[in-house]
């Protein structure tokens, strides 16, 4: 289990417990540390502050956002050009996600009460785009930051679970990376949809940045028995895992690149593609963050 479940998630999955969505965690007295990196007396004032720098001026759209207020939300230790270690533990304390195949995305919308789609801010900062709906927030705006902004709270979706299930599997067979985010964590504040056009995506994958978020509790795998070669799934793969032998005529995975977003799944005419349980493959058993092993957390 990644180092969240075990600090955050009581021997579960961390997205997974329902106290990480609480309200009485959402305006918790943050300690010491949470308070230095980001700037805040309580996950509720820094939620505030997001929302005005980055969602809010993502809805309104109009012109571009000045990367100036994104720092905004940027840790302590990352303004003041600390150490990547450094700057790594001040992402997961501010602001941290993790990569989640669709059974469990769709498990936390089964768990919330609020589930709303908003313009993505990634999209509207990387390509000035304010119509990509990629953002599904949980409990979104809980302190009504967005009914200040008029053409802001307009755009927002509130969604059922049903709707949301099902605009999430049509992103799903388009490809994009479902990832949950949390604001001071373990608050959880929302899903994301992602590919090569979101911040975080860029800066960690393309750009072999501080990483923003784990692998999935999961890693891909193909059965050769079943796998014809169409190499159909080669296309939805957004971290190269994947490569195709053409002495074999098959496709297969390499499980050091794997995230386990599980989005090559939908492609496959034969079904050859499964997940299973990271723990269950013993080369990325503790592989959580670049591709070099770590020793798993104590």
């Amino acid at each position: 289990m990644c180092e969240f479940c075990i600090k955050h998630g009581e021997g579960k999955k961390w997205y997974l417990l329902m106290k990480n969505y609480s309200q009485e965690l959402l305006h918790q007295e943050l300690s010491g540390e949470q308070a230095e990196e980001s700037r805040a007396k309580t996950r509720a004032e820094w939620l505030t502050r997001f929302i005005e720098l980055f969602s809010a001026a993502a809805a309104a759209g109009g012109g571009t956002l000045d990367p100036q207020l994104l720092s905004g939300f940027v840790p302590t230790s990352e303004l003041t050009a600390g150490t990547e270690a450094q700057q790594l533990e001040g992402r997961k304390i501010v602001h941290f996600g993790q990569v989640l195949p669709i059974e469990d995305v769709e498990e936390v919308l089964d768990m919330v009460t609020s589930i709303t789609r908003v313009p993505c801010g990634c999209r509207f900062v990387t390509i000035g785009k304010t119509d990509k709906r990629y953002c599904f927030g949980i409990g979104i705006d809980p302190l009504g930051v967005m009914g200040q902004y008029p053409d802001s709270a307009a755009s927002l979706e509130t969604l059922d679970r049903e709707e949301a299930k099902k605009i999430i599997r049509q992103l799903d067979e388009e490809g994009l990376i479902h990832t949950i985010w949390t604001a001071i964590t373990p608050y959880v504040i929302g899903i994301c949809n992602c590919d090569r056009d979101c911040l975080l995506y860029r800066s960690y994958i393309e750009q072999r940045g501080t990483p923003t978020f784990f692998r999935a509790e999961y890693v891909a795998q193909i059965d050769p028995d079943l796998c014809t070669g169409c190499k159909e799934c080669l296309k939805q793969c957004q971290f190269d895992a994947q490569f195709y032998s053409s002495a074999l005529g098959k496709v297969d995975i390499n499980p050091m690149r794997c995230y386990g977003c599980g989005v090559c799944r939908p492609s496959c005419p034969t079904q050859a593609i499964g997940l299973i349980p990271r723990k269950d493959e013993p080369k990325v058993a503790n592989l959580w963050l670049k591709e070099e092993p770590v020793a798993h957390p104590q």
